[in-house]
């Protein structure tokens, strides 16, 4: 904690505590998506094109997903890279 006048207190974040926390965050989010792709995909082209408006992915659209690992670990990557620049942002501008 920083001490701003007596009585006043501003929080910090711990920049490895969110960054972990965003890491874990957005594993989970991409095993659901995983999972919701491989069962239902119906559901996942229909909330995929939901989210990208104006734009036909139909040309692109693959039977199965594929990549897991590499999906899983460079979208666990950036979550926590994303979870650690949040957090530095905050101390940053909270002095």
């Amino acid at each position: 904690m920083v001490l701003i006048r007596e009585g006043v207190r501003r929080m910090k974040l711990n920049e490895s505590a969110m960054a972990k926390g965003f890491g874990v965050l957005g594993a989970a989010y991409f095993l659901v998506c995983y999972i919701v792709a491989l069962f239902t995909p119906g559901l996942y082209k229909v909330v995929a094109t939901t989210w990208f408006h104006m734009l036909d992915l139909s040309s692109a659209w693959k039977d199965a997903p594929s990549g897991f690992l590499l999906g899983l670990v460079s979208f666990t990557l950036a979550s926590w890279v994303s979870g650690w620049l949040l957090a530095k942002a905050y101390n940053y501008f909270v002095k």
